[in-house]
């Protein structure tokens, strides 16, 4: 009988500490899917006259820095591409409902061509993809 208790007690204590983990949200997920999706369908297309409009570089592989901050900062520098805006507002849009930050701070003592910027932001958001989809599945 008390091993009976021990096991019920035990996945008693197992399902309160699943149910108090947030698990992250399917709508994230589309968000970054979408973010990856748009820059590779940018990267394919003809070339962007704004590919060489140079922008603040991100941080992307800096550990000490929140994603939050990351994908701010990176909505941020977008958002100062003013040719071709249009090609550009929906990553910036889908980049800001993630972080929901309304603003962070961006240096703009390094900068990189346009070109580079959108591979480095999405692998960032292919990681961040992984990452949040292997988390909901365990």
């Amino acid at each position: 009988m008390h091993r009976t208790l021990k096991a019920a007690l035990a996945l008693l204590c197992l399902a309160e500490l699943i149910a108090s983990t947030p698990l992250p949200t399917s709508s994230s997920n589309l968000k970054l899917s979408d973010i990856t999706r748009r820059i590779q369908q940018l990267n394919r297309g003809a070339q962007v006259p704004c590919n060489d409009t140079r922008v603040a570089q991100v941080a992307f592989t800096d550990r000490k820095l929140l994603e939050q901050e990351l994908l701010c900062q990176a909505a941020t520098a977008l958002a100062k591409v003013t040719r071709c805006k249009k090609d550009y507002e929906p990553l910036i849009t889908s980049l800001q409902s993630l972080h929901g930050q309304t603003s962070c701070s961006l240096s703009t003592d390094n900068e990189i061509y346009l070109r580079n910027f959108l591979p480095a932001l999405g692998n960032f958001t292919q990681a961040l993809y992984r990452r949040t989809s292997a988390t909901a599945a365990n």
